[in-house]
């Protein structure tokens, strides 16, 4: 596993740490200050760091004392030396205080990084689910592919 590789590895188990601490200051340090966040949920676009730590903030105080664990499936990265991205398949599992798993949902997610000073930040974020066609409603927990 080359170098650049590892640092995509780092920054999935920083993720997965810093969500299921509800670690904000963590979190927030694997996004440039410049980010572009294309979200699931309720909000078209979050532009900068500073918006995007409102909504993280928003988010990890909503769990109260419950905890989530994230968890990526079919990583695939296309790396170089200033910019890569990487898509995956992420999973939250609501845990409860006791680690018993309450709930889970599904989303794509895909990250363009870019590297500054030897440090990849994520500078787009953009996840999605996709749409029942008879009902419209989001699919949240993945099927077969197609």
């Amino acid at each position: 596993m080359s170098e650049l590789d590892k640092d995509v590895a780092r920054i999935l188990a920083a993720y997965e740490s810093a969500v299921f601490k509800k670690d904000v200051r963590t979190f927030m340090h694997l996004y440039d200050p410049s980010v572009r966040v294309f979200d699931a949920w309720g909000v078209w676009l979050y532009e900068g760091a500073e918006a995007w730590q409102r909504a993280v903030e928003g988010w990890f105080t909503s769990l109260g004392t419950e905890r989530v664990k994230v968890t990526f499936e079919d990583v695939t990265s296309w790396v170089g030396k200033e910019v890569s991205s990487v898509c995956a398949v992420v999973t939250y599992a609501g845990m409860s205080a006791t680690g018993e798993t309450l709930r889970a949902m599904q989303n794509r997610i895909t990250w363009v990084l870019r590297t500054s000073g030897h440090v990849p930040r994520i500078v787009h974020e953009h996840t999605s689910a996709p749409l029942g066609f008879e009902d419209s409603k989001a699919i949240l927990v993945r099927g077969n592919a197609a």
